[in-house]
Parts: structure tokens; sequence; C-alpha cells
């Protein structure tokens, strides 16, 4: 059965979302502890640019949505969705209040997870989309 969205748009931003995660993972290297953000300015630098990769993954993540009818993403229930979504609002909406234990909690408990289960996507639909051709 044909999907009703154009799978290489979706595919791209996937891939778009597998860089930013990457970024972060490299930014973050030398993080130790989320005391590593806060302690002087090069910490908050990393700080600042990794929260705008979160932003940039929220976005992808609500834009595959808007794609793909909200059908895609619902068949990966190992991620919360909803949170990976809504931290980019709460970065965008509320950036005083930003927590770096959070963000360090995030990065190293959520997005290993999240890379393998975008890559996962990728993989399936770019082997769904070979098969139907």
């Amino acid at each position: 059965m044909q999907s009703m969205y154009d799978k290489e748009i979706v595919i791209e931003i996937l891939k778009n979302i597998e860089w930013s995660i990457r970024v972060i993972l490299k930014r973050s290297n030398e993080i130790n502890s989320y005391e590593d953000f806060i302690k002087d300015d090069e910490g908050l630098t990393k700080l600042d640019s990794i929260c705008m990769q979160f932003i940039n993954i929220g976005e992808a993540l609500k834009e595959i949505d808007k794609i793909t009818s909200n059908k895609l993403l619902i068949n990966y229930p190992g991620i919360d969705w909803k949170a990976a979504k809504g931290m980019r609002d709460v970065i965008t909406h509320h950036y005083f209040d930003i927590d770096a234990e959070i963000v360090f909690e995030t990065i190293q408990d959520k997005l290993p997870q999240l890379q393998k289960t975008i890559n996962s996507v990728i993989m399936d639909l770019t082997v769904n989309d070979e098969k139907s051709t």
C-alpha cells in the first residue's frame, strides 16, 4: 500500500534529526556532569548550542507528525515522542528556566535510544521504499 506522504522528505528530516543528535553527542563529549555546563562560559556556550539542536529535533519531529498525519512515529513506542517534542517547547518558551541537569540526563539517558530509533525509522522507510519499486 502506498503511503499518503512523501517518504523522501520524511527521510531527509530524519537524517537532519540524526545529524543534530550526533552534534549534541559530540559537543557534550567532555561534559561529565551537569555542573560542567554551568561552571564557565565554555560550558554555557555548549549548553546553548546543544539546546539549539534540541529545538531543531523537536521542530523536525513536529514536522514529521504533520507530514505523516501522526501515523509514523506512533509505530515506534520505545520513545516518548510527546516529551521529545515538548523539550523543544520548554527550551523555546522558557529558556531561562532550562535545567542543565535535565539537559545532561536527557543526553545521557534518552539520546542514544532516540538515535537508534531514528536510524531504524530511516532504515524501515528506505527498505520499504526499495520493496515498493
